[in-house]
């Protein structure tokens, strides 16, 4: 396996940083139209996330030159997701791919190269034809937010150079975005304001990036207990967020949740013998709500088609 190793860059300057931001932000508004809104859905590429039953869920699968963020507790599969999408955007189009490569980036746990040997098992089973999918995911360490901000320059680079030698990356994955704003910021009013503006320019440069070079960008958001008497909603769950039995918000609050495209809330409820696990649109400019069941198994996430089982 590659392993995505690359330089730190820490020669721009934080204001040279919010006028790149500023500059993006603008872009992406004067392209914000609401035709081009409803056209999203039938103009972007779509890349499957190795279940088909899932793939209806997102309209398709996992849009390109967008952001895509999948919320939720721990052991919810976000990670697992993550790996299996990977692997399947090496399958071509043909098969509901990119034939492409993929960026993972990780921020928290060592990266699961286990897990991910045993995914690609079974990938490389159900598609023989294809090489050893592990060449194709290139890894990377970040554990703090201005690393990251500093690494999105490099990535540009590696991109560019990268046509040549290997299958074009199609994939980035940030896995996960809230364990780099969990221990680095307090609640004083200069820690929210940098806190903000690394937002927009974290999501700023990704949102360039999947632009320009077509890419799917997945970040993995973590929630955490809703506290106070308001009914604070974003997107279509007007009853809000429950998992494990309890109401739950994503990490990071209202200016994160304006800095991605998609917001998909993966659940599971605990109570009784079996154990539910269920995807959810919570906002996305191409997708209405919709919810499905999903269940992990040793060779992957795989949602549960409920009309097989009632027939």
């Amino acid at each position: 396996m590659f392993m995505f190793q690359m330089k730190q860059r820490n020669d721009i300057p934080s204001h040279g940083n919010l006028v790149i931001t500023a500059r993006i932000e603008i872009t992406w508004l004067r392209e914000m139209k609401p035709e081009n809104l409803l056209l999203l859905r039938h103009r972007s590429e779509k890349c499957t996330v190795g279940c088909p039953v899932l793939d209806r869920c997102l309209g398709g699968g996992v849009p390109c030159h967008s952001i895509t963020e999948f919320v939720g507790e721990s052991g919810s599969g976000k990670t697992q997701l993550c790996l299996q999408l990977a692997l399947s955007a090496q399958l071509p189009s043909s098969r509901g791919g990119l034939s492409a490569s993929s960026i993972f980036i990780h921020t928290e746990f060592p990266f699961p190269f286990r897990r991910l040997r045993h995914l690609s098992r079974a990938f490389r089973a159900s598609h023989p034809d294809l090489p050893d999918p592990c060449d194709r995911v290139f890894v990377r360490a970040v554990h703090t937010a201005d690393e990251l901000l500093h690494l999105i320059p490099t990535i540009e680079t590696f991109l560019l150079h990268s046509r040549s030698r290997w299958r074009p990356v199609r994939i980035i994955v940030i896995d996960s975005i809230a364990a780099l704003f969990r221990s680095d910021f307090e609640n004083t009013g200069s820690d929210l304001r940098r806190r903000s503006s690394l937002f927009f320019g974290i999501s700023g440069g990704l949102r360039q990036l999947a632009k320009r070079f077509g890419l799917a960008v997945v970040v993995t958001n973590q929630v955490v207990d809703f506290i106070g008497d308001g009914d604070v909603r974003v997107g279509n769950l007007s009853n809000g967020l429950y998992s494990s039995g309890r109401r739950v918000c994503p990490a990071l609050g209202l200016a994160w949740a304006h800095c991605v495209n998609s917001r998909v809330f993966l659940s599971r409820d605990e109570d009784g013998p079996v154990r539910r696990r269920k995807m959810s649109v919570v906002f996305a400019p191409h997708l209405p709500h919709c919810c499905y069941e999903y269940a992990i198994k040793g060779e992957g996430v795989f949602g549960v088609d409920m009309q097989r089982e009632q027939d």
